[in-house]
């Protein structure tokens, strides 16, 4: 699962669009480093460690019906150390609610920094 060119993905997929905090939890403790840092605008303060993560992500979900999900939007791209996802948001099949690309800083086989840009 967390092989070099696939770590983002998981982080989306596995993490972002699961709603049980316990298995999130445990996906985050093999991809993401112990003191991650989620950079999510220019605006605000990280979200450091996996705990502030994890409810940064329960808090996002109250507000989602139950059928929203992330999905890739193209191929994502690894450069060494970086990778790059393109996503959107919302119920398959419909407008998405947002757009956006992630870029995360890769070190020791696990995200070590995840950067967030919303498309306007």
């Amino acid at each position: 699962m967390d092989t070099a060119s696939t770590i983002l993905q998981d982080s989306l997929l596995l993490i972002w669009n699961n709603r049980n905090s316990a298995e999130r939890i445990a996906l985050m403790e093999k991809i993401y480093a112990s003191d991650i840092t989620f950079y999510e605008s220019d605006s605000s303060e990280p979200f450091v460690g996996t705990e502030s993560i994890d409810h940064l992500i329960q808090t996002l979900q109250k507000d989602w019906p139950s059928d929203f999900e992330f999905t890739l939007t193209e191929t994502p791209k690894s450069n060494h150390n970086v990778q790059q996802i393109s996503w959107q948001l919302g119920i398959p099949g419909q407008q998405p609610a947002a757009k956006g690309m992630d870029i995360a800083i890769i070190e020791n086989g696990r995200i070590k920094a995840l950067y967030l840009f919303l498309k306007q």
